[in-house]
């Protein structure tokens, strides 16, 4: 085990239900909703038929934690997704662990956005 301190995030889950006000992603072909309309940050995610992400995270529901070094989370992990922006003031990657998918997020401040 590393010494990264995990933070719970949000629980992510596959779904083929479309929701009224989801966010469409065009870089992953897929849709959100729900992480900012219920307590517990609870996704719902919908896929595009050609959507690029792995099977697994398009199958598996994840749970995310924040981290605050995203690059150092990710040494000796099993990288399934690379490090991303999916919005200006995240950087996220996912991680097989167990055969589950993982998210790893780091929030970003002005200051640190040239890291991306």
């Amino acid at each position: 085990m590393d010494n990264t301190k995990y933070r719970y995030n949000h629980i992510g889950i596959p779904t083929a239900a479309s929701h009224p006000g989801e966010r469409y992603l065009p870089e992953f072909k897929m849709y959100v909703y729900g992480y900012e309309t219920n307590d517990f940050n609870i996704e719902w995610m919908r896929f595009d038929a050609d959507c690029p992400l792995p099977e697994l995270v398009k199958n598996v529901p994840h749970v995310a934690f924040e981290v605050d070094d995203l690059d150092a989370a990710l040494i000796g992990r099993s990288v399934i997704i690379a490090p991303n922006c999916p919005c200006p003031e995240v950087r996220v990657a996912f991680i097989r662990e167990n055969d589950a998918p993982v998210e790893l997020m780091q929030f970003i401040s002005s200051s640190d956005r040239s890291k991306r």
